[in-house]
Parts: structure tokens; sequence; C-alpha cells
């Protein structure tokens, strides 16, 4: 027998970590998370996210054992600013035995029932700057920190259970030897004459912090048009700020600014930090943040993160000069590979930006969706 249990001390939030890291042990695939930043971000005091959402996390038990779980979430802001009455369901992890993700599921729908949904929504986080989607290829691809792994079962549960594809993302990668620098090195020169535009480059993380409220201004602004969007609050921007931008080499943070000194696009590329991860093992201490600051500092593959461009300056060539901009610190650097984090289908103008680098797909991910 199946039963569901609420997580309501931090005892069993511990719990609720720690059993991905049973379930995935011996994977050489899935990248662990740092268990304190894991249970930091479910700490509803420390974490802006439960300012504007309603969370639950449930723990799945079969003969007094864990056997799953999942975090149901209402984001109210997507409520209320999209008018889409969704039960977010994400973290979720289980073990092959498809009554256990129905129980799963069944208590998500509960849940989003009582308070009014409609349908339940998922893998997906607290947010867009979550991760976010269900592996339906790749599963013998090594994972990134920014996304989460699943078993080829995860995807045939939900099927099964009666769930719809909602939205399909891929990821990629490059070579960066293959890459041919000249056509946007020269557009790179032309395109930063005509409109008069600067790159600011940096080598200290302190030097960043006085653009980043700049940056997610962008950042909300370029991505308005994408009709599952919602606004990155200001609450939100302060925590990612000091969570992540210190985590992100400084010299991969790339700023270009107008002749009025006004952001008009951007780019956070993060060095490859999933080897490091698992060598880790969810710890810091005693040895986990030597790996880290090692893979900060000489890390030959990068990880790409976040991309914005005024509306204005879309389809200007402005990616042209950030492409040169990195051509050149990755060379120096010896950087081999530059990797894709999950884009969506539909986002064609984010596709277009890579379409001279001759990518490599591998691997699709989805979100599932079922009316309840």
């Amino acid at each position: 027998m199946i039963t569901i249990q609420e997580v309501t001390s931090k005892k069993e939030l511990k719990e609720f970590v720690l059993f991905s890291f049973e379930l995935f042990k011996n994977n050489p695939y899935w990248i662990p998370p740092i268990i304190a930043d894991e249970l930091e971000s479910f700490d509803a005091e420390k974490n802006p996210a439960f300012q504007s959402a309603t969370v639950k996390f449930y723990l799945a038990f079969k003969n007094n054992k864990i056997v799953g779980k999942v975090a149901a979430i209402i984001n109210w802001d997507e409520v209320k600013l999209l008018g889409k009455t969704k039960t977010r369901f994400g973290w979720f992890d289980a073990i092959d035995d498809i009554e256990v993700t129905k129980a799963l599921l069944n208590q998500v729908a509960e849940f989003g029932k009582a308070n009014g949904m409609d349908h339940i929504e998922g893998p997906m986080g607290f947010s867009n700057l979550d991760k976010v989607g269900v592996l339906t290829e790749g599963f013998d691809q090594l994972g990134t920190m920014i996304s989460w792994y699943s078993p080829p079962y995860y995807k045939e549960h939900f099927e099964k259970l009666g769930m719809a594809m909602e939205k399909q993302y891929y990821e990629s990668y490059f070579s960066m030897e293959a890459v041919n620098p000249a056509p946007f090195q020269r557009a790179s020169k032309m395109i930063k004459e005509r409109y008069g535009l600067k790159v600011l480059n940096f080598k200290k993380t302190e030097d960043v912090m006085p653009y980043v409220d700049q940056m997610f201004e962008l950042f909300n602004s370029s991505y308005a048009s994408l009709q599952s969007f919602v606004a990155i609050n200001e609450e939100t921007q302060e925590y990612f700020k000091k969570k992540y931008i210190s985590f992100i080499n400084p010299e991969y943070i790339k700023f270009i600014i107008d002749k009025n000194e006004k952001m008009i696009g951007f780019t956070v590329v993060m060095p490859s930090f999933e080897r490091a991860l698992q060598k880790a093992k969810g710890k810091l201490f005693p040895f986990g943040f030597i790996h880290l600051l090692w893979a900060k500092k000489h890390s030959k593959e990068v990880v790409f993160y976040l991309i914005g461009v005024s509306p204005e300056y879309q389809n200007k060539g402005i990616t042209a000069v950030i492409f040169d901009e990195y051509y050149k610190e990755f060379k120096s650097k010896g950087i081999k590979r530059f990797i894709r984090t999950p884009e969506l289908e539909e986002n064609h103008a984010m596709h277009n930006l890579w379409k001279n680098f001759d990518p490599t797909i591998h691997k699709w991910r989805r979100t599932y969706r079922k009316d309840i």
C-alpha cells in the first residue's frame, strides 16, 4: 500500500532532498545538488518565491520506506497575470512503480482543486528561472546543474496516466574548435559602430553587481512576448543575485550598453560544474568547495544560462557582438565545448542565434499536463 505524507518538519524536508541521492546513487548522468543549497531554496523564510506561491512538499511511502517525492506549487503571479489556473509540480522523483507516480500526481491534483485550479503541469519549479521538464530523449547524456535528470520510465508513467505534452524543449552543444569566428567578428565591428554600443567585461564579481538589477529588468522585457512568461519580481531578483552571481566566473558575464549607458543586451554563461558536483556528492565540506572552485576557473566546458536583448534591438545583430566577446574569452581559456540548457521549441528567436554554430541536439524534454 502506498501512502502520501506532507512534509512538515526540517527532518522530513532533508529526507525529501536525500531521496534523490538514494534513487540515483549509481547513475553516472545525474548531477547531485548541494544539499544545503537545495534546503535553502525550500525554505519559505529565505526563498522569496514563497511570497507569491503556495507550496506543499509530499513524500510517498511503501512498506515504511520512501519511494517517491513531489512539490506542488501554485504561482499566484502566474494565475493573476496570465489567468492560468495551473498547479505546477516539480522536484518529482520516484521508483519505477506507476502506482507511486499516480499517488503523487493525484495528491498534486487534490491540492490544486482545493485551491481552485483546473489542471496540473510539470515538472517545473517555482518560476521561469527554475529547472523544467522531464527527459524524453538523452537519458545517456550527462545532466547539468540547472536541469533535472530523469529515467525513461518517468515519461512512460506520465503518458500511461493520461497526461499530454504541454511544452517541449531541447538541449544542444557545439564544439568551440568548429566555430568560424570571421562572420560575427565582421558583424560585431559594424554593429558596434552603427549603434554606438560598448561591451562591459569584468574581472571581479563586485564590479558586476551594480549592473545586475538592470540585467533583470532587461530579462523581463526581452521575454515578455512569450505566452508562458511571468516577470521576475524584485525580491526574486535579489535572491538570485546573491545565490548565483557570485558563483559564476565574472569573465563569463557580458553586458552591452548603448551610448546613453543603457543596457540593451546581456549574456550569462557558467563554467561546467557538473563533474565537480558529482565529486562533491552534495556537500561543500570538507572538500566539495575545492572541486567547485577548481571548476569555476579551469573547466574546459561552459553552460549557457541566460541571454536577453532589448526588444528595440532584437534582429539587429546584437548577438554577433556577444559571440565575438565570448569567442575571444573562450579561446584564451581553451574552452572546448559550449552546452545549451533547455530552450522552448517554440522560441525560434533563440534557436536562430545558434544556427551558424552547427549545434548537436542531444536531449529533448517536456512538461506534461492533465486537467483535474
